[in-house]
């Protein structure tokens, strides 16, 4: 594989963990340039780049799965990968909070809902 792809591997591995390398296995034999997209250009390019930490680019990858709606899977693998990265449930929440006027409040409680359904599964929560 290409330099690009084994960058993106490494990123990809860093930020969402071995979720990433589900997801891309997931598509190799039906559609294998997928697989290889996936690595070179997100993870490879574009969270590879200086400028923000991972941290801020988790809260833009999140806040815009949740503004197009119906993302309710990238949206789960993003959130887990938030946490990955050192976001708090605290700072996920407030995240979304601050989408409510912007996104409106139904793709607002959608990722309110994959967001309780993360925490769960990794036993953490807000704590207000």
């Amino acid at each position: 594989m290409s330099e690009r792809y084994e960058k993106g591997q490494k990123k990809m591995q860093e930020v969402i963990g071995t979720s990433g390398k589900a997801v891309v296995s997931s598509f190799e034999k039906i559609a294998p340039d997928l697989s290889r997209y996936i690595a070179e250009f997100p993870f490879g390019d574009i969270y590879s780049r200086p400028g923000l930490d991972l941290q801020k680019k988790q809260l833009v990858t999140v806040s815009s799965l949740v503004t197009q709606g119906d993302t309710a899977q990238a949206l789960e693998v993003h959130l887990n990968a938030a946490l990955n990265v050192g976001l708090t449930p605290n700072e996920i929440i407030e995240a979304l909070l601050q989408l409510l006027p912007y996104a409106g409040w139904p793709k607002v409680q959608n990722g309110v809902n994959v967001a309780v359904k993360v925490f769960k599964e990794r036993g953490v929560a807000p704590v207000w």
